[in-house]
C-alpha cells in the first residue's frame, strides 16, 4: 500500500466521526484533501447537515466545490471537531505543523474547537520532534532581524522559498523553517519563539490533539491521545 492509499484510508476513517449538525474545522494538506473528498461524498449521499470552517483558501475552494457549506471562523461561536494533518507527532502526542504554509489559520481554528483530530500516515509518528523543519510565520517587515536572532540562538533558520521567491501564507506573511533536531523541550522553544517581536505564530501544536488516526498497512489505527 502506498502513502496516498494510507492517507485515503485515514481520511475516510476520520469522516466517520462527523455527525449531523456539527461545525467542522477542515485542515490543510495532502491527507486532509482525501478527508474533504470523503466528507463531500457523505454530504451528497447522506444529505449530512454540517458547516465547514477552513484553515486555508485551497481547502475552502475544495470543500465548496463538493457542496460543503462553509463559514469563516469569525462567523461561528465554536467548532465541534477539527480534522487536520500533521508533519510530525511525537510519542507524547505533541505536534509540528505548517509544512503546507497554513499553520496560523490552522492554530486559530484548532484552539476554538471542542475536539481536535489529526490524521497521518505512519511515517509521521516519531519518538521526538525535530526531524521535520519547524515552520515559523513572520511578518515580512523586519524579518531579516528575526532570522538573525534565530540564527544566533542556534535554531538554524531558513527562509522558505520556491524558485527564489519567498513563500507567502494566506495572511501574506513569510515562513522561516527552523532545523533543530531533536527538539528536546518543545514548550520552552514555543515560549521563546512566540515572544520574538515579528513572529506571528509557530508550528508547535502542544497539548492540543485529542484523537490521532494513523494509517498502517493493515488499516487505520485510532488513538485517544487526550480526553
Amino acid at each position: 500500500m502506498n502513502q496516498d492509499q494510507l492517507k485515503q484510508l485515514v481520511g475516510q476513517k476520520a469522516v466517520e466521526f462527523v455527525k449531523d449538525g456539527m461545525y467542522v474545522g477542515l485542515g490543510t494538506g495532502s491527507t486532509v484533501k482525501f478527508m474533504v473528498d470523503a466528507l463531500g461524498e457523505r454530504v451528497q449521499k447522506e444529505h449530512l447537515n454540517i458547516v465547514g470552517v477552513s484553515t486555508s483558501e485551497r481547502t475552502a475552494a475544495q470543500a465548496k466545490s463538493l457542496g460543503i457549506p462553509m463559514k469563516s471562523v469569525d462567523d461561528v461561536d465554536h467548532l465541534d471537531l477539527t480534522i487536520d494533518g500533521a508533519d510530525e507527532i511525537s510519542a507524547d502526542f505533541q505536534g509540528v505543523k505548517g509544512g503546507g504554509a497554513a499553520l496560523l489559520w490552522e492554530k486559530i481554528v484548532a484552539i476554538n474547537t471542542d475536539k481536535v483530530m489529526w490524521i497521518v500516515d505512519e511515517s509521521k509518528m516519531v519518538d521526538q520532534l525535530g526531524a521535520f523543519g519547524l515552520p515559523v510565520e513572520v511578518i515580512p517587515y523586519g524579518s531579516k532581524h528575526v532570522f538573525d536572532k534565530m540564527a544566533a540562538r542556534g535554531y538554524n533558520p531558513v527562509f522558505r522559498k520556491v524558485d527564489g521567491e519567498f513563500v507567502r501564507t494566506d495572511s501574506n506573511n513569510y515562513l522561516i523553517d527552523l532545523h533543530i533536531n531533536p527538539i528536546t523541550d518543545p514548550h520552552a522553544l514555543a515560549e521563546d519563539l512566540i515572544h520574538m517581536v515579528g513572529v506571528v505564530e509557530h508550528g508547535l501544536f502542544l497539548d492540543m490533539v485529542n484523537t490521532v488516526i494513523v494509517g498502517h498497512e493493515n488499516g487505520p489505527e485510532v488513538i485517544q491521545a487526550r480526553p
